[in-house]
């Protein structure tokens, strides 16, 4: 069992017995009704990646690979185009069109507008223990500007440690079984984001710690939930624990790419899981 699935076992049990219900929820399913969730608020969790302490959840199958690709349309190569997103094989963001094509002045625009790589990067480099090393996508004025979800995963903040660089996510809501749960595409793509940026400016990874203010289980989610702490007395203890691989002749953040990346020893389970995701 790697350390994402015990915070998973942890936080689900967590949540069926101290949750509660919200009221008046905005998201709805595609037929209409309303999308409720069971919440908790404040759950934390730390991984240690230069001891093989990688966030991936074996309780059901990860797509990591296009959660990472995720990280390069907001990143790397930043865009809120929803065909740009696409052309770069990622295909969930269809349904937070705002009418032109885009999820309006969020995430890949928000990077672009004020580069906020490229000063992270800098200062990194130009001044490693200062601790001013913030990446915020939640910007007012761009929120204001147009339509759009407000991001949910919205701030990294990255802190030089000897021959390590650090990071923390802090993430305002998270749909935990989907997506920001222990282990989940969230946690994934936000330590491989880290090991990226580790390299290109020659540190090694360190800690990734994930913080979410709202953590919840949707209604129609329950049973999932129930699957994956049962299967959680069904994983093999003598597995070793899946660690992602960078291709070790990459070293510019700007050069990565998906086939960079190689995930050794994972082995989650099947059945995959279906969510009904509350839009």
């Amino acid at each position: 069992m790697t350390k994402a699935d015990h915070y998973m076992r942890e936080t689900i049990q967590k949540i069926f017995d101290e949750g509660y219900k919200d009221e008046n929820p905005r998201p709805k399913y595609k037929d209409g009704s309303p999308a409720h969730t069971i919440s908790i608020n404040h759950t934390f969790r730390t991984y240690d990646i230069s001891k093989g302490e990688f966030p991936i959840c074996t309780l059901r199958q990860i797509a990591w690979k296009t959660g990472i690709k995720e990280i390069f349309t907001i990143y790397q190569q930043p865009t809120n185009e929803i065909a740009k997103m696409e052309t770069m094989g990622v295909n969930w963001w269809g349904d937070w069109d705002i009418g032109d094509g885009t999820i309006g002045q969020r995430y890949g625009a928000t990077v672009e507008r004020y580069q906020l790589i490229q000063n992270l990067i800098k200062d990194i480099q130009d001044d490693p223990y200062g601790r001013r090393k913030i990446v915020s996508l939640w910007q007012e004025s761009d929120l204001r500007e147009t339509a759009g979800l407000a991001p949910c995963a919205f701030l990294t903040i990255w802190n030089v440690r000897g021959e390590y660089l650090d990071m923390v996510l802090v993430q305002r809501s998270g749909d935990m079984l989907t997506a920001s749960g222990p282990g989940g595409i969230n946690e994934a793509q936000y330590a491989a984001f880290l090991m990226m940026i580790a390299r290109h400016c020659g540190y090694k990874p360190g800690i990734f710690s994930h913080v979410v203010a709202n953590e919840q289980i949707y209604d129609r989610h329950i049973e999932e939930g129930k699957i994956m702490l049962d299967r959680c007395n069904l994983i093999d203890s003598s597995q070793e624990n899946p660690m992602l691989v960078l291709n070790p002749e990459k070293t510019s953040f700007y050069d990565f790419t998906i086939e960079d990346f190689e995930m050794q020893n994972y082995a989650p389970m099947k059945p995959q899981l279906k969510f009904e995701l509350g839009i």
